[in-house]
């Protein structure tokens, strides 16, 4: 083998080394590496609670689809149907792209959330909008994630959901049908430079006539 066939064959070497290192960084930070941003957005908690028990935030949501009201009339306490929207808490915070950067994340880094949208899905498969989950829809929630992070809150079940196809069938069956999704919640915002961000997070909606609370 002549030698410079040798360094012919250590070039290729070197470039078909180099080739595979940069497409497996790239595939594995394709998720970090998307849009322009230099920084992006981590979900650090999802949490969601029912209408009627507001106060009662969990990592999952039984949805009410209509809820019993106590109200004292002259005549006595009668039970008025009533339907409440169900709202949601999220958490954020921001990381920088770099993972070699010394400094951390600014302000400068800051990402300002402006709009989300909730896409329900089921996992038999059976997803058709107005017939086996409620509708998708687009919300506004404002608020800026900086290094310190941000909590939003925003509604996760419209009350319209709840008086058209199909939770409306399952009023009066007392928790007997439900109807299990996924509701995956897409936040939508921007940096300080106006790149565009997204991150998105899911959170298992269940949909009933649940017992009312006392």
């Amino acid at each position: 083998m002549t030698r410079s066939f040798s360094l012919v064959v250590q070039r290729r070497v070197v470039m078909a080394v180099a080739a595979a290192a940069l497409l497996l960084t790239t595939s594995c930070g394709d998720a970090v590496r998307q849009g322009r941003s230099p920084s992006y957005l981590v979900i650090d908690k999802l949490q969601a609670a029912s209408g009627a028990k507001p106060e009662q935030l969990a990592t999952f949501l039984e949805s009410d689809v209509v809820t019993n009201v106590k109200v004292q009339t002259s005549e006595g306490t009668v039970l008025v149907p009533t339907v409440f929207e169900d709202s949601a808490r999220v958490d954020l915070r921001i990381q920088l792209k770099d993972p070699t950067s010394l400094t951390g994340p600014t302000d400068l880094n800051s990402i300002t959330i402006d709009r989300y949208h909730v896409d329900y899905v089921r996992a038999d498969g059976r997803n058709a909008q107005g017939v086996d989950v409620p509708y998708s829809f687009d919300g506004s929630v404002t608020g800026t994630v900086t290094p310190n992070g941000v909590t939003l809150f925003f509604v996760i079940v419209r009350a319209q959901a709840k008086l058209e196809a199909p939770l409306k069938a399952l009023r009066g069956l007392g928790g007997a049908v439900a109807i299990a999704t996924l509701a995956n919640v897409t936040f939508y915002g921007h940096d300080q430079a106006g790149n565009a961000v997204t991150v998105v997070g899911s959170i298992s909606v269940n949909f009933a006539d649940w017992g009312d609370p006392t």
